[in-house]
């Protein structure tokens, strides 16, 4: 039996534009605990590494005198826990798919790759995120933040799922838009497909990539040359 082709999506920036709702989210704990807000530019350079670091960059970039008292653990979980609280609320008011994205998921079930996603997002905000937004039933797995007890830039975030999947590193494809998931692909020896204008604040150069692409229109082109 031929071994199938796997392909590793990242979820914020990657397969949605979720900015709009996570800036809302963000917004209303800053205003609930006396920190100034973000607009949705500032936030995709924020988004990566799960709601407690969206949180504690937040303010260590705003309000670094009162960095400490944020620090401590008690506050800093209450933060997040609104955070989580109100996204899950309103996790799909003003996300929306990136271009061709769908058109590349149908393509890829018709090639019988198999699909997961890798995100740092909590997994039920991941998969309440994919249902609600119409694109669940593509995936073969969904990992998120707590998935496990490591995630990405872990290798292991990727390399975990891909064994569940009974994939082979070999023959497996990431993509995603920022260095955390660069430097999980490459630490896993696996390709990655980035996007540009992803949720990073750092510059496409800085970014380890095989691939760099727009959106997803025409993307099968580059995914072809690996089948």
């Amino acid at each position: 039996m031929t071994q199938k082709y796997t392909i590793l999506f990242d979820l914020d920036g990657t397969l949605v534009d979720t900015a709009p709702d996570l800036m809302n989210a963000h917004n209303h704990v800053m205003k609930k605990f006396g920190y100034p807000t973000k607009s949705a530019a500032d936030i995709r350079n924020l988004v990566g590494k799960g709601a407690g670091a969206l949180i504690g960059r937040s303010i260590w970039g705003q309000a670094k005198k009162e960095f400490g008292k944020v620090n401590d653990e008690k506050i800093k979980s209450e933060m997040v826990k609104e955070f989580i609280n109100f996204y899950s609320k309103n996790i799909i008011n003003e996300s929306t798919l990136i271009n061709g994205v769908k058109e590349f998921l149908k393509w890829c079930k018709e090639k019988n790759i198999s699909m997961a996603v890798c995100t740092n997002k909590q997994e039920h905000l991941a998969i309440d995120l994919l249902k609600k937004i119409g694109i669940y039933n593509y995936f073969e797995y969904v990992a998120g933040c707590n998935t496990f007890q490591y995630c990405k830039p872990d290798p292991r975030h990727l390399t975990s799922v891909i064994e569940i999947l009974n994939g082979d590193i070999k023959k497996s494809l990431m993509i995603g838009d920022s260095e955390t998931d660069a430097n999980a692909a490459k630490e896993s020896s696996i390709p990655i497909i980035l996007l540009e204008n992803g949720y990073t604040e750092k510059n496409i150069n800085e970014i380890y990539h095989n691939h760099l692409i727009k959106d997803f229109v025409g993307i099968e082109k580059i995914v072809s040359k690996y089948l």
